[in-house]
């Protein structure tokens, strides 16, 4: 897509400095039924520590000491300027680097979330063009993209990147789910 009027968004890995506003979109996106940190195992900030967090993400980009079946991935949060010049971070995106049995089915290459009260900007567009760019860096020339049937936002997302329907199924929880494929 061309002609985006997103303001400047990069995807990067989260560091030290991030730590409350990652722990603000995590709870921004849990009111909306939504796991912002999704991906990265069962963290909160309850129970595990920021520095545990940051210890899966790397292990996850470098592809090391990953728990059983999981496969190297990227967690990255989005970050866009503001009007005062400075930085917020607004969502976040997965990137899985392969399918195992259970993402070729229910989860595909990437899962990316916008918190709510920065939806409807373009924001989750770019991070999926994005997203798919570094996709494309890795080798995969297929994408499998998978969201929830009754999302019309992620749906939109999807299709607005060139996504085509590839079927409709139930996962595990008994939600109906559509996969697409996007060409890279």
């Amino acid at each position: 897509m061309t002609g985006s009027t997103t303001p400047s968004l990069t995807l990067r890995l989260p560091t030290t400095d991030d730590e409350s506003a990652v722990w603000e979109l995590n709870r921004s996106c849990s009111t909306d039924t939504f796991d912002f940190l999704a991906g990265v195992g069962n963290l909160n900030a309850d129970s595990t520590g920021y520095t545990a967090f940051l210890d899966s993400v790397r292990n996850q980009h470098e592809g090391t000491d990953l728990p059983e079946g999981w496969l190297p991935a990227d967690f990255l949060v989005a970050e866009v300027i503001t009007a005062d010049g400075g930085t917020t971070l607004i969502g976040r995106t997965s990137i899985r680097y392969g399918l195992n049995e259970y993402l070729l089915n229910y989860g595909g290459h990437i899962g990316y979330a916008v918190a709510p009260d920065h939806r409807r900007r373009g924001y989750a567009t770019e991070i999926l063009r994005q997203s798919l760019a570094l996709l494309a860096e890795r080798g995969i020339d297929r994408a499998l993209l998978v969201c929830n049937d009754d999302n019309a936002g992620s749906i939109g997302v999807i299709e607005a990147c060139g996504g085509v329907l590839e079927d409709r199924r139930t996962d595990p929880d008994g939600v109906l789910i559509r996969r697409y494929r996007i060409t890279l």
